[in-house]
C-alpha cells in the first residue's frame, strides 16, 4: 500500500507506517459527512469495534473534507477511530479511486455545499473503497465498487483483520 501523511480531525498529521506499527489496518475511503451510505457503513464498523480491537487491529477512515468536516464527521459518529483529510483527493487519485462528478451529478448534488466541505470546487470523490493492510505494509484484502451504496460487509472486514492479525 502507497504510504501517506494525513491530517486527522484534530490536525495531527498520520503515516501508514505508524499505524501498521501496531497491528493490521482498514484504510476506509468515505464520499462525505453528508453522504448516508458512509454514515451507515460507519455506524456498522463502529459496532464491531470491540471485535476489531480484540484482533489487535484497527480502523482508519479518508475523507476528501477539510477538518471542520472530518471533526464533524466523527463527532457525529462517535467514531472511535481516526478521521484522515485526503484534501483534494490527493491520496485517492494515486490508487485510482477519485472520480470526476459529470454536470448532471453535480446537479443532483447541488443541494450540497461540496466546494465547501472540500475547500475546492473540482466535483470529486473518492469511489467507497477498503484496504486491509498487513504489518508488512501489504495490501491482504480490499473491497472497491464505483456503486457507492456497496461497502465491504462487516463480516468480511472480520475476516480479513483477522487472517492479517495472525501474519507477522
Amino acid at each position: 500500500m502507497p504510504a501517506f501523511v494525513l491530517p486527522d480531525e484534530k490536525g495531527r498529521l498520520v503515516t501508514l507506517d505508524s499505524l501498521i506499527a501496531h497491528g493490521p489496518v482498514a484504510i476506509m475511503f468515505f464520499r462525505g459527512h453528508w453522504c448516508p451510505y458512509c454514515r451507515l457503513n460507519v455506524r456498522a464498523v463502529i459496532q464491531a469495534q470491540d471485535r476489531i480491537e480484540a484482533l489487535g487491529a484497527q480502523i482508519v477512515a479518508i475523507m476528501p473534507e477539510t477538518q471542520e468536516y472530518t471533526e464533524q464527521f466523527k463527532a457525529e459518529s462517535a467514531a472511535p477511530f481516526p478521521v484522515l483529510t485526503d484534501l483534494d483527493n490527493g491520496y485517492a487519485l494515486s490508487l485510482n479511486l477519485a472520480i470526476w462528478l459529470d454536470t448532471e451529478i453535480q446537479g443532483l448534488l447541488s443541494y450540497q455545499d461540496m466546494a465547501r466541505f472540500h475547500g475546492n470546487d473540482g466535483w470529486m470523490l473518492p469511489i467507497p473503497a477498503v484496504f486491509v493492510i498487513g504489518r508488512d505494509g501489504l495490501v491482504k484484502a480490499r473491497f472497491v465498487d464505483p456503486d457507492f451504496r456497496k461497502r465491504m460487509e462487516i463480516d468480511d472486514l472480520l475476516k480479513a483483520l483477522e487472517s492479517a492479525s495472525r501474519e507477522h
